[in-house]
């Protein structure tokens, strides 16, 4: 794995822990930012063939 998919994936992994933690406290503006972000990482790793199906779990 090089280092553009490695930390494609950890950001993947952060947002998703991120978004996690504003949805359980109620946060509702800063789970759409993570989820806006998510959504543009998943793009990302779409864009340059990264497989994120495990990682999103």
């Amino acid at each position: 794995m090089d280092a553009f998919t490695a930390g494609l994936l950890h950001r993947i992994r952060t947002t998703q822990t991120d978004l996690t933690r504003a949805r359980e406290t109620g946060d509702d503006y800063l789970a759409d930012v993570e989820q806006a972000e998510l959504d543009d990482l998943h793009r990302l790793a779409a864009e340059h063939g990264v497989e994120v199906a495990a990682q999103a779990v």
